[in-house]
């Protein structure tokens, strides 16, 4: 097995590269930061897993096969070849990885693990919403509680599908809206959104090993109480 963490934090809005070998890049987004280009010329991480790639001698055009919202943070996955770059696709379509996140909500969240099976939607009133809807598609998640503090609680969701907004959706559908999101009724935060991509498993799609990937703790985490204590 392939297991690699990271142990601290580079500068403010600089990608952090949790592991990279010839075939894919793992790099830890930090808030604020677009994945892929809009055409509007904001920096996105993938300029700088760019930069990260030619400042070691690789000529790699990266290629994102996965994303996150601009306010969260954590995990992206990257081709960096691509004649194998499908494979990768595949993996991500398939959800033949195990993507782990955390979240502080606000509210005493069940001590049971539970799983929200909702389907998501397009908010036909706010073109920035998603909404859970009948008419929406499949959607699942898994969540478990970690630890609670004061009014929050600190969540361990697994996607079991891919929506868009799909953790922000299911936890505010549930009257848990995650701390800081301001589209989803979440309490304001001075930290931000609290919604992190922690942890990645896969079988690497080439060599066959079985890839462990996993960020540092999430400092504005700590601000409302919460602290690394996970194994």
């Amino acid at each position: 097995m392939i297991s690699v963490g990271q142990t601290a934090h580079g500068a403010a809005q600089q990608a952090l590269v949790v592991a990279r070998d010839a075939y894919f890049l793992a790099a830890d987004k930090p808030a604020g930061l677009l994945v892929h280009g809009d055409g509007t010329g904001a920096a996105t991480l993938t300029d700088q897993v760019t930069a990260y790639l030619r400042a070691h001698g690789s000529d790699a055009v990266p290629q994102a096969v996965q994303r996150l919202d601009v306010p969260t943070t954590g995990l992206v996955l990257y081709s960096l070849d691509k004649a194998t770059q499908p494979a990768f696709d595949a993996l991500v379509a398939g959800h033949d990885m195990r993507k782990r996140y955390l979240a502080v909500v606000s509210g005493v969240w069940p001590a049971r693990p539970q799983v929200i099976d909702a389907p998501i939607g397009r908010d036909r009133h706010d073109s920035r919403r998603m909404r859970v809807s009948r008419t929406g598609k499949p959607a699942r998640t898994r969540v478990e509680l970690l630890e609670r503090r004061g009014p929050y609680s600190l969540l361990l969701v697994e996607l079991l599908s891919g929506r868009k907004h799909q953790i922000r959706v299911h936890l505010a559908s549930r009257g848990f809206p995650i701390v800081g999101d301001g589209i989803y009724g979440g309490r304001a935060n001075a930290g931000g959104l609290m919604l992190h991509a922690w942890r990645e498993e896969f079988d690497h799609p080439i060599t066959g090993e079985r890839v462990a990937l996993e960020t540092v703790w999430p400092e504005r985490f700590s601000s409302l109480g919460f602290h690394p204590r996970l194994s």
